[in-house]
């Protein structure tokens, strides 16, 4: 089995020496560069299965990297911050992040969260049934919202007949709610089923992927419940 290739970009020598040595102990095929434009480029020829991104790096930060990034691939994108305010937070998961790891970090839990992105990105979840709640139509393998039609087999989304791009992350999220229409889940269940977050997550990573998808498939598609969480309007 081919290695599994990482981008990591970290203006620190030591972390990024540190964590470079780390990663290839468990493994990893690890690229490794002190900023954001060596990174782009490094990106661009090496093609890597997923991104570790500092947010404080020179030349082209993080969050815009994350977005450079994003406008040419769905590779996963974990973004790294010494600070957990939620300015980075949000600008790094508005970016098309799909996680985040605050600095100072423990090897051991880095990995765990590549792994755990790296597994909902190699296979889709297909979620649980709706309870009572009208069921979505089925037309092969695809199911029907209103304009809003979700391919189960082929991972696909067409909103009025127009292909619309999702990320694997909002593509899996989506599923969740394709499964069970009507259903309330929870931003911890979702954290649970999407993000693989057995042991709980933060919460702000659910809602600014929610309103990530909703931007792309209908802002009144998903609707807020407040206090319990979000549910796909059948």
């Amino acid at each position: 089995m081919a290695e599994t290739h990482v981008l990591f970009v970290e203006d620190d020598d030591v972390i990024r020496e540190a964590t470079q040595l780390a990663l290839e102990r468990d493994g990893f095929a690890v690229t490794a560069m002190p900023d954001g434009l060596s990174g782009l480029e490094a990106f661009r020829a090496d093609r890597p299965d997923i991104a570790l991104l500092d947010v404080m790096v020179p030349g082209l930060d993080g969050v815009s990297l994350c977005r450079r990034i994003r406008d040419e691939s769905t590779v996963p994108v974990i973004m790294l911050s010494a600070r957990a305010d939620s300015i980075d937070v949000v600008l790094g998961l508005e970016a098309g992040a799909d996680d985040y790891v605050t600095k100072p970090f423990d090897g051991a839990v880095l990995v765990a969260r590549i792994r755990a992105v790296l597994r909902r990105f190699g296979h889709a979840s297909g979620g649980r049934p709706g309870n009572g709640e009208p069921e979505p139509q089925h037309i092969g393998g695809v199911l029907a919202f209103g304009d809003l039609e979700v391919d189960t087999e082929g991972m696909e989304v067409h909103r009025a007949g127009e292909h619309v791009a999702l990320t694997p992350t909002e593509m899996r999220l989506l599923l969740e709610f394709s499964a069970a229409p009507g259903t309330v889940l929870s931003r911890d269940k979702l954290l649970e089923r999407v993000w693989d977050y057995g042991w709980g997550g933060d919460t702000r990573v659910v809602d600014v992927h929610v309103q990530r998808l909703r931007t792309k498939i209908g802002q009144d598609r998903i609707e807020t419940v407040r206090g319990f969480g979000y549910k796909l309007r059948p």
